[in-house]
C-alpha cells in the first residue's frame, strides 16, 4: 500500500504591509495576496487559511505551508501581482510530498531564495 499525500494547508498572513503605511480604510498587501489566491484555481487539496500575523514584517508579504507529518515551510517577499502562479505551483508540489520535503532545484526559484524557515514535523513525545 502506496502513501498517498494528505491535504496541505496554506497560511497567508493577512497583515503583511510589505513595510509600507497603509490607511485603515484599505487592504493591506497580504489581505489583498488571500484575496487573490481565493479567486484562482487553488487545488482542492489545498486549504487556505488567512492568519493574523507570521512576524516577518521585514520581509512580507508572507505565507506559510503546513499539513500532518510534514516539514513546514515559512516564505516571504510575496506579491499578489507577481507571484501567485509561483505560490500556487509551490503548494501544489508541496501537497504531493508526504513529508513535505520537495527537492531544492523542484521548488520555484522564489521559493529556494526567500525561504523565512523550515520546521519539523511535531513529533507528540510519550512521557
Amino acid at each position: 500500500m502506496t502513501n498517498q499525500p494528505k491535504p496541505a494547508e496554506l497560511l497567508v498572513c493577512v497583515k503583511c504591509r510589505h513595510q509600507e503605511e497603509i490607511p485603515e480604510d484599505e487592504a493591506r498587501p497580504g489581505e489583498v495576496l488571500y484575496n487573490a489566491l481565493n479567486n484562482t484555481s487553488v487545488p482542492p487539496a489545498i486549504k487556505v487559511t488567512p492568519v493574523e500575523c507570521l512576524s516577518n514584517c521585514s520581509q512580507g508579504c508572507t505565507i506559510a505551508l503546513r499539513g500532518a507529518e510534514r516539514w513546514s515551510y515559512v516564505y516571504g517577499n510575496l506579491d499578489a501581482a507577481e507571484h501567485l502562479d509561483v505560490i500556487l505551483e509551490g503548494a501544489s508540489r508541496y501537497q504531493a510530498t508526504t513529508d513535505g520535503l520537495v527537492p531544492w532545484r523542484e521548488r520555484p526559484e522564489h521559493f529556494r531564495k526567500n525561504c523565512i524557515a523550515r520546521i519539523p514535523p511535531l513529533e507528540v513525545q510519550d512521557v
